[in-house]
């Protein structure tokens, strides 16, 4: 009996995915928990957007990162073609990352390798590539992949199965560099802004390094449930964005800038704690703010304090 797209993706296709995000990787999950508690197994990372309205360069950034005490950064993929540009060795940065004792846990770009429109996205897809390569040249193994191009204005609300097909199209491109891009949650938006459609997305791509990058606001902001994540083996989300929102405004007129500080809001803190704890997430705790207010503050004192409080909710 021949199977047709849909049929294949809902039996061999879509198993081979779920072992990866679900069956599979639970034995890694019980392993990870062992007998660390949450707060203690996760890395901080800092991502550079919580101090982005500071201005300063990659090398600067890095600096900040070691001296708070993270330990591990996520850098923005526009930081490191200005460094490069401005004649910075690619190669002396990633030895200065790796001598602070600090990891590059993913990284920020916004290739359009979503989009319907056939030239875009292969253009797209040759922007990825070019970040992947911009990663990997600083150590790196991951890069964000949100819906970017298909988000809002006239994009269409796209089919996920072929939103699936495009992001496995992805992951054979992160095969061949050695960066996985992660399906990442973008409330706003009008494609991947619940959870759940993320997740649908890395399960029916059908490979084996699907993976998701769900976010404490996105998540909120999409009206989806963190308790979604109960679905997920932590194995298969390597890096989790952490913030926090505030009561006010209502969650449909909020938007990135007003982002605080985890426990600063009302996210959420114990279901989001036990949820990360019972999956077995061992990833990288990445605190990642738009805050206008932060960005006018010492930039070290800001990743401080956020370091500080981002402990403070996962060891509570």
């Amino acid at each position: 009996m021949k199977l047709n797209r849909r049929e294949w993706l809902t039996t061999g296709g879509a198993a081979a995915a779920v072992a990866s995000l679900t069956g599979q990787a639970t034995e890694a999950a019980e392993a990870n928990v062992s007998t660390k508690p949450l707060g203690e197994r996760v890395s901080y990372c800092l991502n550079a957007s919580t101090i982005m309205g500071q201005k300063l360069p990659i090398d600067q950034f890095v600096d900040i990162a070691a001296k708070a005490g993270y330990n591990g950064i996520e850098p923005w993929i526009r930081d490191i073609e200005a460094y490069k540009n401005a004649g910075g060795s690619l190669s002396d940065l990633k030895k200065k990352i790796a001598d602070l004792g600090l990891r590059v846990e993913s990284a920020i770009g916004f290739a359009n390798w979503i989009v319907d429109d056939e030239e875009k996205r292969k253009s797209g897809i040759e922007n990825l590539k070019r970040d992947m390569d911009l990663v990997s040249s600083i150590g790196g193994t991951r890069i964000a992949a949100p819906p970017a191009g298909a988000n809002g204005g006239d994009a269409p609300k796209l089919d996920l199965f072929t939103v699936a097909e495009r992001y496995a199209a992805i992951l054979k491109v992160g095969d061949e560099t050695g960066v996985t891009p992660q399906v990442e949650v973008w409330g706003p938006s009008k494609n991947l802004s619940r959870l759940g459609e993320a997740v649908f997305v890395a399960v029916e791509s059908g490979h084996p390094k699907a993976c998701v990058l769900p976010d404490v606001y996105h998540v909120f902001r999409g009206g989806s449930s963190i308790l979604g994540l109960n679905v997920v083996a932590g194995p298969a989300i390597h890096c989790f964005h952490f913030n926090d929102y505030p009561a006010e405004p209502e969650r449909e007129k909020q938007n990135d800038a007003d982002r605080v500080y985890p426990g600063d809001g009302v996210a959420p803190w114990r279901e989001i704690r036990e949820t990360l704890d019972r999956i077995g997430f061992s990833g990288a705790a990445s605190l990642e703010l738009f805050n206008r207010s932060y960005w006018e503050q010492d930039a070290l004192e800001v990743a401080e304090t956020g370091l500080r409080k981002m402990k403070a909710v996962l060891h509570a």
